[in-house]
């Protein structure tokens, strides 16, 4: 790593380098080395900045989770505008077509990791818990402005839309799912409380015509 530095690029750059490994090659492949291969430079870089690579790796995880922070600000803003699957959905598409779901797989395989999250976060599975909560957050807006029934339950919505938005996109194998196929699991899953018509196909799709069944 070249000389002069700064501490936030050597981080950034470090955990730049471990998510591409992650994406890559999964939580088995991520080690010290393959970190600092990836960022092309010596190994002993990364523990001169962290007590060890569980120590890194917590911190990238909560690095990425204060993330979340910005997107759910700009996921509230938007209540009001546009339709309310539709918010979902990008907000979704977005938040599981990054790294979260690499992550989430990287915190459920390694012990230690998880030991030292739960010394910031007690409770909930990392970036999952504060997708839920940003999505809550947006409903609640989205209530407040009658375009969600007044009666609807955001707190089970919430982590119902994480959880099937969650095996939507789990299969790093497969190509990640079409945003037609996100918008129809929300709109199905939102149906009973959205205040607004919900076609269960996206737009630019051509909705059943009469006679025919979604199926």
């Amino acid at each position: 790593m070249p000389t002069g530095v700064t501490l936030h690029d050597v981080r950034d750059q470090l955990f730049d380098a471990a998510e591409r490994v992650l994406l890559r090659d999964g939580p088995s492949g991520l080690t010290s080395r393959a970190v600092t291969t990836e960022a092309g430079c010596a190994k002993g870089v990364l523990h001169r900045h962290f007590a060890d690579f569980d120590a890194f790796l917590a911190e990238l995880v909560l690095d990425r989770v204060a993330r979340i922070d910005g997107q759910a600000a700009a996921l509230r803003d938007s209540a009001g505008t546009g339709t309310v699957a539709g918010n979902l959905t990008g907000a979704l598409t977005a938040l599981f077509e990054s790294v979260a779901v690499a992550i989430v797989g990287l915190v459920t395989s390694r012990d230690d990791l998880r030991a030292r999250l739960r010394q910031a976060r007690p409770t909930g599975v990392p970036i999952l818990t504060e997708a839920a909560a940003m999505i809550a957050s947006y409903l609640t807006a989205e209530r407040e402005l009658g375009r969600v029934a007044e009666d609807a339950d955001v707190d089970t919505l919430a982590p119902t839309l994480i959880g099937a938005a969650h095996m939507l996109f789990a299969d790093r194998k497969s190509p990640p799912p079409e945003a037609g196929t996100v918008h129809k699991v929300v709109a199905t899953v939102i149906a009973g409380v959205a205040q607004e018509p919900l076609p269960l196909t996206a737009p630019g799709e051509s909705a059943p015509g009469p006679g025919r069944s979604r199926g």
